[in-house]
């Protein structure tokens, strides 16, 4: 599987997540994640890489941060690139609205990573309900996380993040989206 990734902290991420979620795949040898400087960079380079791409079976995953676009359309344009570009099996898969909510769908992992057990609090519980429905969650993170930092938080979500217990719909979609993907090409999903 190539995943085509937004930003660098969803490689590292993904690097550290997904040999969780699927025990026995190794990034660069079962996944590669390519990370890019931005949407702009990675909407760029999707036609270029999907098209080149020489690799038979090779599967590819496009993450990006959805950022209040409307996601029927974002999507659509998606499924026409991979589709004019000869990959129309092309996963594609849109986080709700930034990475940074797949975090607060899952506090306890957030209270493990960062050791405070206040950041899975009730009252944090009620008000992050809806993951997704949050505009800014790295602004809430950077606020309730003295010193928060994306590429740091990725590292240490990755160790903690637990798929079926997020609340956050994106993230479960993609978890969901990958296993199906795994499954065809013949890992145990």
């Amino acid at each position: 599987m190539i995943f085509l990734l937004e930003e660098p902290s969803m490689k590292t991420l993904l690097e550290g997540l997904l040999p969780r979620l699927f025990p026995g795949m190794v990034a660069g040898e079962h996944f590669l994640c390519i990370k890019h400087e931005g949407k702009s960079d990675l909407d760029a380079s999707i036609p270029r890489k999907l098209q080149a791409w020489r690799i038979p079976n090779d599967r590819f995953v496009i993450l990006r941060d959805n950022d209040n676009a409307a996601c029927v359309d974002l999507k659509a344009r998606f499924v026409r690139l991979c589709q004019q570009s000869g990959r129309p099996d092309t996963l594609i898969r849109l986080v709700c609205q930034e990475l940074e909510s797949w975090y607060i769908g899952d506090l306890s992992a957030l209270a493990e990573a960062y050791g405070d057990s206040k950041l899975s609090s009730p009252a944090l519980q009620k008000r992050f309900v809806d993951p997704d429905a949050w505009q800014k969650p790295s602004a809430e993170l950077a606020r309730l996380i003295p010193g928060f930092q994306k590429g740091s938080a990725a590292r240490a979500m990755a160790e903690s993040l637990v798929a079926d217990r997020n609340t956050s719909t994106s993230f479960r979609f993609f978890v969901n989206g990958v296993r199906c993907l795994a499954g065809e090409m013949g890992y145990p999903a």
